[in-house]
């Protein structure tokens, strides 16, 4: 497949993937399926992992990717087939972007699974779980959050999601930088192709 239109296909694969943590962070505003105080959230919802990192950001390499197929950068001193493989290597820097959004969704969905919820428990509104790194496998202590109710499971399911399409987008954007090199360095096949069709 050429480069181009493999660059294509991750965009496409990364733009379902971006709405699907924007409404993962948004769920996370409210725990349980029902609306709670804003000071009784857990602090990493306030990050936007899934907003502003999978979500926005993932945006921008998204709609590069797609637009690389039929991309020559107005061509490069008249060569179309030179300004091709400048919008492949170009299309490295916004691949970064990608990995620097995606990966800042990871670090804060894996906080705050390893922190657990924001609830109320017998000692008051705090993190019960903060200190104990057995809450994952003793579901049985998830009992101990009265408020907002079933927030330990919603906010487990919730960025557990964010963390695994987090890791998929940070994968696809370095397959990116892999495929902009190669495009770069030999440049777009269907372009030649397409040229050598028309020469025909």
């Amino acid at each position: 497949m050429c480069p181009g239109a493999f660059a294509k296909c991750l965009g496409i694969s990364l733009l379902p993937l971006s709405v699907a943590c924007v409404l993962c962070n948004i769920l996370l505003f409210f725990p349980g399926g029902t609306p709670v105080e804003s000071q009784h959230l857990s602090e990493e919802v306030w990050y936007f992992g899934g907003i502003l990192g999978s979500g926005v950001l993932m945006l921008f390499p998204a709609l590069v990717f797609l637009g690389l197929k039929n991309n020559d950068c107005c061509g490069c001193c008249g060569n179309a087939s030179c300004g091709r493989r400048f919008a492949m290597l170009s299309s490295i820097l916004f691949a970064g972007v990608g990995v620097l959004g995606a990966g800042y969704s990871v670090v804060v969905s894996v906080l705050a699974i390893k922190r657990g919820p924001f609830c109320l428990d017998k000692s008051g509104w705090r993190y019960p779980f903060e200190s104990d790194d057995h809450y994952l496998s003793d579901s049985t202590s998830w009992e101990d959050c009265v408020q907002p109710v079933d927030v330990v499971l919603w906010n487990l399911c919730l960025f557990s999601v964010l963390l695994t399409l987090g890791l998929i987008q940070a994968v696809l954007c370095a397959v990116q930088v892999v495929n902009g090199l190669l495009g770069a360095l030999c440049g777009d096949c269907c372009g030649g192709s397409r040229a050598a069709q028309a020469a025909a």
